[in-house]
């Protein structure tokens, strides 16, 4: 664990983080990340050294090598709507952020499977099929905010829940990034056979 995370966050660092995630992609500044010091349950805060929003996998995985590199800590969030605390960087000076790993990446009706990146809005994927008839049951009460990455890391359930299962009832597979920067495929396309 850092002890002394702020002299780790440095102007070489940002640079580098900058190379990876655009200008536009990293943030250092104490009163833009003052948005980020807190979930949806706003009596814990702690306010982030940096903020980086990657684009894709591949900036996630060159971002943590680096950090990984330099021995410092991170935490990632997504819209962060939740109300545990889980994307609070306690002890953490790099918060990274998903909220532009946005896209919808396939649709396969016939199979009843949806390809979506982490930062995807939970109401997103019910809108992306809702027009043939389908919907996708975890429904927090922040569904219009909270997004697909924090789903699953929180667990997520709603009303529609009780009937169809939380968020791990409805993941077959996951693309996730090691905190070295490794990228993993763990399930698939193929549900569990019982």
């Amino acid at each position: 664990m850092v002890t002394d995370s702020h002299s780790r966050v440095d102007s070489r660092l940002i640079a580098e983080l900058r190379e990876i995630a655009g200008a536009d992609g990293v943030t250092s500044h104490a009163s833009e990340l003052k948005v980020y010091e807190c979930d949806g349950w706003t009596i814990e805060k702690t306010a982030p050294d940096l903020l980086v929003r990657p684009r894709s996998t591949a900036e996630v995985s060159a971002i943590l090598k680096l950090l990984h590199q330099r021995k410092l800590a991170f935490v990632p969030r997504g819209a962060g709507t939740g109300l545990s605390g889980g994307c609070l960087p306690l002890g953490a000076p790099v918060m990274i952020c998903t909220s532009r790993m946005n896209r919808v990446l396939a649709v396969d009706l016939a199979n009843r499977r949806i390809e979506v990146e982490s930062g995807v809005v939970n109401l997103h994927v019910t809108n992306a099929v809702k027009a043939q008839g389908y919907f996708y049951a975890p429904d927090p009460s922040s569904q219009v905010a909270c997004t697909i990455g924090g789903n699953i890391a929180e667990n997520s359930g709603g009303p529609h829940t009780l009937k169809y299962g939380v968020t791990t009832n409805h993941v077959l597979g996951l693309e996730i990034v090691t905190a070295e920067g490794e990228i993993l495929e763990v399930g698939g396309w193929t549900q569990d056979t019982p």
